[in-house]
C-alpha cells in the first residue's frame, strides 16, 4: 500500500497541490469504478467512507449516501474488499466512526485496513485524549491516523493533535457538519496558519469546499483540499463514474 505521508510530502516538494475526493463505500454498485475514475481524473488520494448509522459529523448529503449503502446491506468488510479490488495507485484513507472500530477491535480493524491496501484512517469522533490504544495498533499495521483541527481547537490542543497526526493534518474549514457552502469565510486560512505553527506535515482543508474556485482558494494557503458532499451529491443524482471524473477533473484543473 502506498505510504500516505511519504507520497504527500513528495508531491508537495514537486509543487503539486493535493486533491482528495471523498466517496461513500457501497452506496452504488459501481462505486469501485468511481474510485478508479476519480484517480484517473487527478486525485492524489481518495477518502472512502465506511457507512455508519449515526454519522454525527456528516450533513444531509453524506447521510443519504450512508443510508443508501446501509440499505444495500453494506458492511465494513465489503468496503475494504472493494478497496482491495480497486488496487488504486494512490493512497486510500477510510473515514469512519469509532463505534465500528471498537466493535471490530483495534488490532483486527488496523490489520484489516492494511490487508485491504488502505494507507490511512480518519476516525472523526475519536478524541486525542483517547486515541492511544487505536494509534498503537494503527502504527504497528502501517496505517496513518489522520487527525482533524477545527476552528474552535485551542492552541495547546492543536499542538497535541499535530504531534500525534500521521499522513496529513485535516484542517476543518468551518464549524458544523459536512455539506456544500456558498462561501468558506476566513476560518480555513486561520486554521491552516495555526497548524503550520506546530508542524511541517502536509495540511489539507475540507468540510464545505464545494467548487473548483473554492478549492483553488484554500490551496493558496494549504497543501491540498478534500471535497466530499459536492461529489457525493452528483453521485446520488446518478452522474456515475463519468460525472465524478468530470467534476474531479475540474477541481484538478482549478488547483493545478
Amino acid at each position: 500500500m502506498p505510504d500516505l505521508e511519504k507520497e504527500f510530502r513528495a508531491r508537495r516538494e514537486r509543487g503539486r497541490k493535493l486533491l482528495i475526493p471523498y466517496l461513500m463505500g457501497g452506496m452504488t454498485d459501481d462505486w469501485g469504478q468511481t474510485l478508479a475514475a476519480v484517480v484517473a481524473a487527478g486525485a492524489d488520494a481518495v477518502e472512502v467512507g465506511i457507512p455508519f448509522s449515526d454519522p454525527m459529523m456528516d450533513g444531509p448529503v453524506i447521510q443519504e449516501a450512508a443510508l443508501r449503502a446501509l440499505q444495500r446491506a453494506t458492511v465494513p468488510q465489503e468496503v475494504l474488499d472493494g478497496i482491495a479490488r480497486a488496487e488504486a495507485p494512490v493512497p486510500v484513507a477510510v473515514m469512519t466512526y469509532y463505534n465500528l472500530v471498537f466493535r471490530a477491535g483495534h488490532r483486527r480493524m488496523a490489520r484489516s485496513l492494511a490487508s485491504a491496501g488502505v494507507s490511512g484512517a480518519i476516525i472523526v469522533d475519536l478524541p486525542i485524549e483517547e486515541i492511544g490504544p487505536w494509534a498503537t495498533e494503527a502504527d504497528a499495521a502501517g496505517i496513518d491516523t489522520v487527525l482533524l483541527v477545527a476552528p474552535s481547537s485551542p492552541p495547546e490542543r492543536v499542538e497535541r493533535i499535530c504531534a500525534r497526526a500521521r499522513g496529513f493534518v485535516y484542517a476543518v474549514a468551518r464549524m458544523g457538519v459536512t455539506g456544500e457552502r456558498g462561501e468558506l469565510g476566513v476560518d480555513a486560512a486561520r486554521v491552516v496558519e495555526r497548524i503550520r505553527a506546530c508542524t511541517d506535515m502536509p495540511v489539507c482543508v475540507g468540510v464545505g469546499v464545494s467548487t473548483p474556485a473554492q478549492a483553488a482558494e484554500v490551496c493558496e494557503v494549504a497543501d491540498g483540499v478534500v471535497v466530499g458532499s459536492a461529489l457525493v451529491r452528483r453521485l446520488l443524482e446518478g452522474e456515475g463514474p463519468d460525472g465524478a471524473a468530470a467534476f474531479v477533473g475540474s477541481l484538478r484543473e482549478a488547483i493545478g
